[in-house]
């Protein structure tokens, strides 16, 4: 398995520096990651150091909580767009989710989708799987597959439950082959990332991916 063609490289503390993007990316370059994702006013600078490599610039949007008005999230997609993001990681109105307002979260995506695919981006739909029921994931990717996401992402990796094996095989089960899974969210050592990868998940999103790396080399 070519786990550095499955890697988001992610930095997205409130605290990140310039210095820490520029670190970043030189590290998704030479291991040949597959994205970077970084703080929406990184994404010039993030673009401008991985340059015509094959890492795609990824940026967040609504995050970390989700609840952002639609038009908020609009507006971030767009300048998003504008500095040249490859991929939006777009966190879902948990709020809206937990309270079972599927209209709300109908529009919200409905609203969106026009806007990615006109620019021809990635959508990554993050759901916060490990603060969700069951039936709840299930919904959302019955969901978000009539819309036609890109991925469904697993977490934010600020709720107290990341990514896990079980709520990848329970997405995997219930989106089309065409739809992909992104998990993310404590993910810190490379038998981890292994099994996500063999319950079904085609990306990872990781802060530790150089260690991850390092480990599958051992």
């Amino acid at each position: 398995m070519q786990l550095n063609r499955y890697i988001d490289h992610t930095i997205l503390k409130p605290t990140t520096t310039l210095e820490d993007i520029k670190k970043l990316c030189m590290e998704a370059v030479e291991y040949d990651f597959a994205a970077v994702c970084v703080p929406p006013p990184f994404v010039k600078l993030a673009k401008s150091f991985v340059g015509s490599t094959h890492t795609k610039t990824a940026t967040v949007i609504g995050f970390p909580f989700g609840y952002s008005a639609i038009e908020a999230k609009v507006a971030e997609s767009v300048l998003a767009i504008i500095d040249e993001a490859d991929e939006l990681d777009m966190v879902a109105n948990i709020l809206a989710i937990r309270n079972g307002d599927w209209a709300y979260l109908e529009k919200e995506i409905a609203t969106i989708m026009p806007i990615i695919r006109n620019k021809q981006r990635v959508i990554k739909v993050i759901i916060e799987s490990g603060i969700l029921l069951e039936e709840e994931i299930i919904r959302c990717c019955e969901l978000y597959a009539r819309h036609g996401v890109d991925f469904v992402k697993t977490s934010t990796g600020y709720a107290e439950k990341g990514a896990s094996v079980e709520a990848v095989q329970l997405m995997r089960k219930h989106l089309p082959a065409n739809i992909q899974i992104k998990a993310s969210g404590g993910i810190r050592t490379f038998a981890f990332a292994e099994e996500l990868v063999n319950a079904g998940a085609t990306r990872i999103g990781a802060s530790a991916s150089v260690e991850l790396m390092q480990q599958a080399l051992q």
